[in-house]
């Protein structure tokens, strides 16, 4: 096409990730393969976050392009015209951030040196890169080649960058750094998780060293099409080191470099606010995570020498956690669900249990994340669970079932801890109409918007929490249990239109997921509609059953206050000025 048509373009724009300082604390994903998932699934997540991310659901539609198409391509956080690049040929469907093949793409930006952010001459920004390779790659494989071959032809625009690239086979991890304002393109390197394991990223870069050509297992850009042979399980720019080596940034050998060391060291903030969430993930998995809980914490090691004995000459961490580990436990699609919905419960920064909570013990801090007090800077926590999200997902690639039955985006909109994942199976050619693209924006109210009615129950919870928010948990795991009760269901149904007419399986498909997610919308208008009512005023009102002969009845009330920790912090700085004399007991 010559451009992208009014509806992905609106996608492109309204998907606003801060750029800056703003952006380096959101976003998360986790990665789990084949071996890893209770059901043979290969999974990633993805907590898209941002103040101004308006959560809607976006699509390309399927298409055959003349020769010589050029597009116009607009960078995703800003909407700045970036130029032209070729069209592929054929595109494929893509609902969300999954397509029609079952391949899936997350993110985190790490931003890394400064240096290296943004070229001019650039035509491509990592969000367009998502989309892009979404809608010309059959395999994950096929979009690691596709990324880093456009990033050669068309440049880098953005900052540094973590995506997760997953199939119905396959988890790989690609890391991606621009080369500043006299280069064109990247340095990058991507990782397959081993199968069998699981792994994460949150906004900090986390391949460290990795094997250099080793017994053809390991391959550089010169080599590319060897990406396609399965035994590849490593790919990297053919710079990567030399780039840095004459950037003035690494002196040791090559076999110690590091990528993530080398253009995106940790630092405490890295660690605290970004790698902390990962280690929430692995720490629910894996038992002994708890040797990683300082780091985790921001407490950065670098000692004199590398765990493999050699001296630490360009001052890397040398504490931090590895990049995968294998689970004690497979892995469920609920637990997906529950690892993104995570406050630090459980460890001692659980940001219920502090006086910032509140009297009803709220798990979240309204920014700025850092504040000072005396001169001294604190920090709020930056739990995997956030307030900002715009969307959130569980993409889910199924390699025994077709790939227009196998793709399953569980996708939801706002807070994780508040969501509900709706099944959106990825042949979907519509889009849901309370999720659609243009149904509203972030500062254009709509009724039959899902982003609002969502974040409406959820604010609302903000104010009493514990009181709250265990109500929605309720609305939110039923309608869950029954999505993910009924897939085999849908699946089987979807099989036997499919050995008929594929086109009939992907129709009947489409029509659940747009059903789904409308019972959820109308679930949740009515389920704010019962909120307002029970909770207002600070009262806590349940519905009796009528007497005979009345005309109408009461519900019963209750005004609980607050706890007795809230009031006893309330009399140390009130003193005796609240103090009920004439009441009070005397001795």
């Amino acid at each position: 096409m010559k451009k992208f048509n009014s509806t992905a373009l609106i996608a492109l724009l309204t998907l606003a990730l801060l750029a800056g300082s703003g952006r380096v604390m959101a976003c998360t994903n986790y990665l789990i393969t084949k071996g890893a998932s209770a059901d043979g699934s290969v999974m990633i997540s993805y907590n898209a976050d941002s103040h101004l991310l308006y959560g809607e659901l976006y699509h390309w539609a399927a298409g055959v392009w003349p020769k010589g198409t050029m597009m116009d391509v607009y960078e995703w956080d800003t909407g700045k015209y970036l130029g032209k690049i070729e069209q592929a040929h054929q595109t494929y469907n893509v609902i969300g951030n999954m397509n029609e093949y079952q391949v899936a793409i997350g993110e985190t930006t790490f931003g890394g040196r400064s240096e290296l952010h943004h070229q001019p001459q650039a035509k491509v920004d990592y969000g367009s890169l998502i989309y892009l390779a979404l809608q010309r790659s059959r395999s994950a494989r096929e979009a690691i080649k596709v990324m880093t071959s456009l990033v050669a032809k068309y440049g880098y625009y953005s900052e540094g960058e973590s995506f997760s690239i997953a199939d119905k086979d396959e988890a790989w991890i690609l890391e991606m750094i621009g080369k500043g304002k006299d280069s064109l393109g990247a340095v990058w390197v991507a990782r397959r998780i081993p199968d069998g394991y699981v792994s994460g990223h949150a906004n900090q870069a986390r391949i460290t060293t990795f094997p250099l050509d080793n017994n053809n297992t390991s391959i550089t850009d010169k080599e590319m099409d060897k990406i396609f042979n399965p035994e590849v399980s490593t790919v990297y720019s053919s710079d990567v080191i030399s780039f840095a080596r004459n950037m003035g940034w690494y002196k040791g050998k090559d076999k110690d470099f590091s990528f993530s060391d080398t253009y995106a060291p940790v630092d405490f903030e890295a660690a605290r606010f970004c790698e902390i969430r990962v280690w929430t993930m692995f720490n629910d998995v894996k038992k002994g995570m708890d040797k990683y809980w300082d780091y985790a914490k921001g407490d950065i090691e670098h000692a004199k020498r590398l765990p493999n004995g050699d001296k630490n000459v360009d001052h890397y961490a040398t504490n931090r956690m590895p990049l995968w580990i294998k689970p004690d436990k497979k892995v469920t699609v609920q637990d997906m669900m529950h690892f993104l919905r995570n406050h630090l419960e459980g460890t001692e920064l659980d940001m219920s249990k502090d006086i910032g909570a509140g009297p009803f013990h709220c798990p979240y801090r309204w920014r700025p994340l850092t504040w000072k007090v005396d001169g001294k800077e604190y920090v709020n926590e930056r739990a995997t669970a956030t307030q900002q999200t715009g969307f959130t997902f569980v993409a889910q690639s199924r390699s025994w079932l077709p790939d227009a039955i196998g793709g399953i985006i569980w996708w939801g909109v706002d807070d994780a801890s508040g969501t509900v994942y709706m099944p959106i199976y990825s042949s979907s050619t519509v889009v849901p109409e309370n999720f659609k693209v243009g149904n509203g924006s972030m500062m254009e109210w709509s009724n039959t918007s899902g982003f609002w009615i969502f974040n409406q129950v959820e604010n609302f919870a903000y104010s009493a929490w514990d009181r709250i928010h265990p109500d929605i948990e309720k609305a939110q795991n039923k309608l869950e249990n029954e999505f993910i009760t009924n897939t085999p269901a849908v699946d089987a149904g979807a099989e036997v239109l499919y050995k008929k007419d594929p086109k009939e399986a992907v129709a009947y498909l489409t029509q659940y997921s747009n059903d789904m997610a409308s019972k959820t919308f109308h679930t949740w208008v009515k389920l704010y509609h019962y909120l307002f009512m029970r909770y207002m005023d600070g009262n806590i009102k349940t519905a009796v059953a009528p007497k005979k002969g009345y005309l109408f009845v009461n519900p019963k009330l209750e005004q609980p206050g607050y706890d007795s920790t809230y009031y006893k912090s309330v009399v140390r700085q009130t003193g005796t000025k609240l103090l009920d004399k004439e009441n009070q007991q005397q001795d």
